[in-house]
C-alpha cells in the first residue's frame, strides 16, 4: 500500500480555488467515507483549512487519477478548474510533507501553532468516520510527536514575526499577567483579528472592541469572548483598558492626547499600555508626553519583528534536522511492517510443528513409555522438523549457486564463519 497526499495551499492556488476546495465541517465525515468506497483506497483524512486542502491517502495504486476525479465529482468542479494548482506526495516525501506542515514550516506565517491543532482535528474526523488504518494513524501520532519535538527543541514558534503578536509579547512583559488585564482594540480588520487571537490564547482578562462598523466589532468580538463597542462610546471606556491596540484606517487620529489624558486621571494614573499599528496614525503622537502611558508605533515593532523572522529561519533549520531523523524513523517503523506477516506466518509454522510433536508425545506417554525416553523423542522431532526445511533450502541454494540466499541464513541464524577459526 502507498501512502499518497494530494493537495493544494496558499503557495500553489489563489484563494478563489482554495475556497471552493474547501471541505466543510458538518460534510467531513461523509466526504471521507465517500473517499474510502474508492477503489484501491484503503485509508483516508482530510485537512481542511482557509490556507490549504490535503487528501491523505493509504492506497493500493497509488493511482493520483482516482483521487483527482474524486475531488472534481465532490466539490462540482471541472479537473481543468483545480488540476494546475494541484502537488502530490508520495511514500517518504508525503511522510515529510506532513511533519513539516505540523510544525509549521509550510505555513503562511513560518511556524505558527494553529495548523497542528488543525491537523489534530483532521485527525479526529477521520477517526470518527471510521477511515484511519494502521499505517495512516500511526502516521499522524508520529506526526503530532514530531512536531512537539520541533517546538520543544526550537524556538519556531517563540519569536514574534508579526507586528500583532510582537505587540502581545511587548504587554507581557509590562504586565506580570495578561490575566488581569483588559485590552480594548481599536478596529476590526486583520491585524486587529490577529491580535485579538494572540490575546486570547495568553488569557487576556477581559477583550472590548471598537470599531465604525458595530456589527463588524461584534461578530470579531463574538469569536474572542469580548464584548464590541462603537468608536462613539471609546471615550466612556477608556479608562477600563491596560491596553489598547489600533489599526483603522482611519485618516486622522482616532485617539486624542486629551481623552488619553482623561481616562489616565480616571485610571488614578495606572500605567496603560499603547500600540499603534496604523498607518498613518490613530493615536496622536502628543499622547508619548503623559506620564503613565507607555505609546509604540509600528516602527518601534519592525525591528522586534525583523529579530524574530531571523529567530525562526534558524529554528527552522534546526527543526528540519529534527525532522530528517523522524521521518527515518517512521520509515523504519514502515518498512518491519512488510515483515509482519512473514513473521506472523513463521511463527504458526512452528506452532503447527509443536503441536504435533507434544501431541505425539503426549500418546507416548499415555502407552507407558518412560518419561526420559518421550521427552528424548519430543526434543529430537523438534529440532528435526524445525531444520528440516530450512536445511532443504539450503542445499538447494548450493545447488543452485544461490550464494547470496546461503549468506543470508549465516545472518539470519547467526551462524560462525569457519573460515575465520
Amino acid at each position: 500500500m502507498a501512502i499518497l497526499t494530494l493537495g493544494l495551499n496558499h503557495n500553489s492556488a489563489p484563494v478563489s480555488v482554495r475556497e471552493r476546495l474547501a471541505f466543510p465541517a458538518d460534510g467531513l465525515q461523509s466526504a471521507l467515507r465517500a473517499l474510502v468506497g474508492l477503489p484501491d483506497v484503503e485509508e483516508a483524512a482530510i485537512l481542511s483549512t482557509c490556507n490549504r486542502t490535503e487528501v491523505y491517502c493509504g492506497i493500493q495504486q497509488g493511482s493520483q487519477d482516482i483521487l483527482i476525479d474524486w475531488i472534481a465529482r465532490e466539490r462540482s468542479l471541472r479537473r481543468e478548474e483545480f488540476h494546475p494548482f494541484l502537488y502530490a506526495h508520495a511514500g517518504a516525501d508525503t511522510i515529510r510533507h506532513m511533519f513539516r506542515v505540523a510544525c509549521g514550516l509550510d505555513s503562511m506565517i513560518l511556524g505558527e501553532p494553529q495548523i497542528l491543532g488543525q491537523m489534530k482535528t483532521a485527525y479526529q474526523a477521520a477517526a470518527d468516520a471510521g477511515t484511519l488504518g494502521k499505517t495512516l494513524s500511526r502516521l499522524f501520532q508520529h506526526t503530532f510527536t514530531a512536531a512537539k519535538k520541533v517546538r520543544t527543541d526550537t524556538a519556531i514558534g517563540s519569536s514574534p514575526v508579526s507586528v500583532a503578536f510582537a505587540a502581545v509579547r511587548l504587554a507581557q512583559r509590562i504586565f506580570d499577567d495578561l490575566r488581569d488585564q483588559t485590552a480594548i482594540l481599536i478596529g476590526a480588520g486583520e491585524t486587529i483579528e490577529l491580535t485579538a487571537r494572540h490575546l486570547h490564547e495568553q488569557g487576556i482578562g477581559e477583550m472590548i472592541i471598537a470599531n465604525r462598523t458595530f456589527d463588524r466589532a461584534h461578530t470579531l468580538a463574538a469569536q474572542f469572548n469580548g464584548f464590541a463597542i462603537s468608536l462613539t462610546e471609546l471615550p466612556k471606556h477608556l479608562a477600563k483598558a491596560d491596553i489598547v491596540v489600533a489599526s483603522t484606517g482611519s485618516p486622522l487620529p482616532i485617539l486624542g492626547k486629551g481623552s488619553v489624558e482623561s481616562a489616565i486621571k480616571s485610571r488614578r494614573h495606572k500605567p496603560m499600555f499603547m500600540v499603534d499599528l496604523a498607518v498613518p496614525r490613530d493615536i496622536e503622537p502628543e499622547v508619548e508626553q503623559l506620564r503613565d502611558v507607555y505609546l509604540y508605533t509600528v516602527d518601534d515593532l519592525r525591528n522586534t519583528v525583523e529579530e524574530g523572522i531571523r529567530s525562526r529561519q534558524e529554528a527552522a533549520k534546526q527543526a528540519e534536522e529534527i525532522i530528517d531523523t523522524e521521518v527515518d524513523h517512521f520509515l523504519g517503523w514502515l518498512r518491519a511492517q512488510g515483515a509482519t506477516d512473514t513473521i506472523r506466518e513463521f511463527r504458526s509454522q512452528a506452532e503447527r510443528i509443536r503441536e504435533d510433536a507434544l501431541t505425539a508425545a503426549m500418546r507416548a506417554l499415555k502407552a507407558g513409555k518412560p518419561a526420559e525416553e518421550v521427552l528424548g523423542l519430543l526434543s529430537t522431532t523438534l529440532t528435526n522438523k524445525l531444520i528440516h526445511l530450512p536445511s532443504t533450502q539450503i542445499r538447494q541454494a548450493s545447488i543452485d549457486e544461490r550464494y547470496e540466499l546461503i549468506a543470508a541464513a549465516r545472518e539470519l541464524f547467526q551462524l560462525r564463519d569457519n573460515s575465520d577459526q
